[in-house]
C-alpha cells in the first residue's frame, strides 16, 4: 500500500485484491466501499469463505488507513476482527469502511459488509500502524 498518488481504485495485477475480484468504488481516508463477487470466494459447501470476506475487509480498511498515512508513509494492518452475522451464497458483497480513530501512529477502521439486498452480512474493525515506506526510502 505504498502508490496514493495514483488510480486508487486499480487492481495491482497477481494481488490477492485481483485473484478475490475487489473491486474499489470510492477510497478516501473517511471513507472506502467495495465489492467482491461471492463465486470463485466460497467455502466447499458453496457459503462465502469468511477468509475471503476478512481480506475484503481488511483491504478496504488498509485503502483508508494508507490515504490517511500520506506520502512517505505506509500503514500495516496489526489487528483484524470480524464476526459473520448471516451467510451469503450467491451474487456480490459490499463493504463500506469507515474510521474509528485516525491517528498520528495508528488507526482504526469499522467495517460492514452487506449482501446485494442491504442486509448485513459480516462486521470487522482493523487496526493499523502507520510506518515509514520502506519502498521509498534511500
Amino acid at each position: 500500500m505504498t502508490d496514493i498518488d495514483g488510480d486508487l481504485t486499480r487492481v495491482i495485477p497477481g494481488s490477492l485484491m485481483e485473484r478475490l475480484g475487489i473491486t474499489l468504488l470510492e477510497v478516501g481516508a473517511d471513507k472506502v466501499v467495495g465489492t467482491m463477487p461471492v463465486l470463485g470466494n466460497t467455502q466447499p459447501v458453496g457459503l462465502l469463505h469468511g477468509g475471503a470476506t476478512a481480506a475484503l475487509a481488511e483491504t478496504l480498511g488498509s485503502y483508508g488507513a494508507a490515504v490517511h498515512a500520506g506520502p512517505g508513509r505506509t500503514a500495516v494492518g496489526i489487528d483484524l476482527s470480524i464476526t459473520h452475522h448471516r451467510a451469503v451464497r450467491d451474487g456480490h458483497v459490499t463493504a463500506t469502511a469507515i474510521p474509528l480513530h485516525l491517528g498520528g501512529r495508528v488507526c482504526s477502521y469499522t467495517i460492514e459488509v452487506v449482501d446485494d439486498k442491504g442486509i448485513r452480512v459480516a462486521s470487522a474493525r482493523l487496526t493499523c500502524v502507520l510506518v515509514p515506506d520502506s519502498q521509498n526510502s534511500e
